[in-house]
């Protein structure tokens, strides 16, 4: 058993590195991005990536499509998307008897990967088609379900609300991205670098490193790593602590803070957790691995009330406190 989860970790690390180093050859720079991604890829979670217009966010997907070989498709959200338009239509087709019968035309859902591109375009009514497809890998269309091929995940890049023409992302739509990455404009050395590689007479070129197959496996793999009682408890904490209401709230949560996260906050801390575990070539997860992922996964399930906003405050700010101020050790005693 012990020789059989050793060939798994390692075969895990060898895919994952891979990707992650075919993916370095375009995308300058954004290595925390870049792994948070692939965690939430291989944690079978979506995400949301959230900068300025020009810094690679729908480079980053476009490339690591490439490097699986695995469907991509491309859905622009503008005003105008109107949820057929992303999950198909039933249409009418003429058979060879004159006959004529309803068909559903799939939508650029049905694919492996699919990049919402500036998904705080599109009105709410169009962003809610999606909510159905990240959570359970399906849809529901002309009252029939269709699932979707599997591994499914959904990249949405979306503008900073203070730009025109924006669109929030409702709460529960929100919800359903596993983390939210935030996109940092690059370096002094990082944009020369840039200037170098997509100014040049050829762009560097990546190799396929991996299958649809591939990560569905280490998608698995992933649910193999042992998480104490102890620190599904400190997890659990850190969750309560997101709520103003609760006795483990900090004082910039209550503060600040109207709404906190919800279990799928947990879920996101524990796999994201597992995955940094096995990166680290261990099959059971540390505090650390959960502190780690905590900025990704509770950021944007932390809803500001009307002081918050106000003052601009920043969730991570209010993740640090948290962070610091739930305690871990007294956890491992009672244990």
């Amino acid at each position: 058993m012990l020789f059989m989860l050793e060939e798994q970790a390692k075969r895990f690390l060898e895919v994952f590195h891979k990707i992650q180093a075919e993916i370095a050859k375009v995308i300058v720079g954004h290595k925390e991005v870049v792994e948070g991604t692939l965690i939430a890829l291989m944690a079978k979670g979506n995400v949301l990536l959230e900068g300025v217009p020009g810094l690679g966010k729908t480079m980053l997907i476009q490339t690591l499509a490439r490097v699986i070989s695995a469907k991509f498709s491309r859905i622009q959200f503008t005003p105008d998307l109107m949820p057929a338009d992303i999950l198909g239509t039933q249409i009418v087709v003429e058979d060879e008897e004159g006959k004529k019968n309803f068909t559903f035309e799939k939508g650029p859902i049905f694919a492996n990967f699919v990049l919402a591109d500036e998904i705080n375009r599109a009105t709410p009514k169009t962003q809610s088609a999606l909510l159905e497809a990240m959570q359970e890998h399906a849809v529901t269309v002309g009252g029939k379900r269709y699932c979707l091929d599997e591994p499914f995940f959904v990249l949405a890049t979306q503008n900073p609300l203070e730009m025109e023409g924006t669109y929030p992302l409702p709460e529960a739509q929100l919800d359903r991205f596993i983390f939210k990455l935030n996109v940092s404009y690059p370096t002094l050395e990082q944009l020369q670098q840039i200037s170098t590689q997509t100014t040049a007479a050829e762009m560097p070129i990546v190799e396929e490193v991996a299958t649809a197959e591939d990560i569905v496996e280490l998608q698995k793999i992933i649910r193999s790593v042992h998480v104490a009682s102890h620190l599904e408890k400190y997890a659990a904490k850190i969750i309560l602590a997101t709520h103003p209401e609760s006795e483990y709230a900090v004082g910039l949560v209550k503060k600040y803070v109207k709404y906190g996260s919800s279990p799928r906050g947990m879920q996101a801390l524990i796999l994201g957790a597992k995955v940094k575990a096995l990166l680290d070539e261990r099959f059971h997860v540390s505090a650390e691995d959960i502190r780690s992922v905590a900025y990704g996964a509770l950021r944007h399930r932390l809803i500001l009330n009307f002081e918050g906003e106000a003052d601009g405050i920043c969730p991570d700010t209010i993740i640090r406190e948290i962070l610091k101020k739930t305690p871990e050790e007294a956890d491992k005693l009672s244990a």
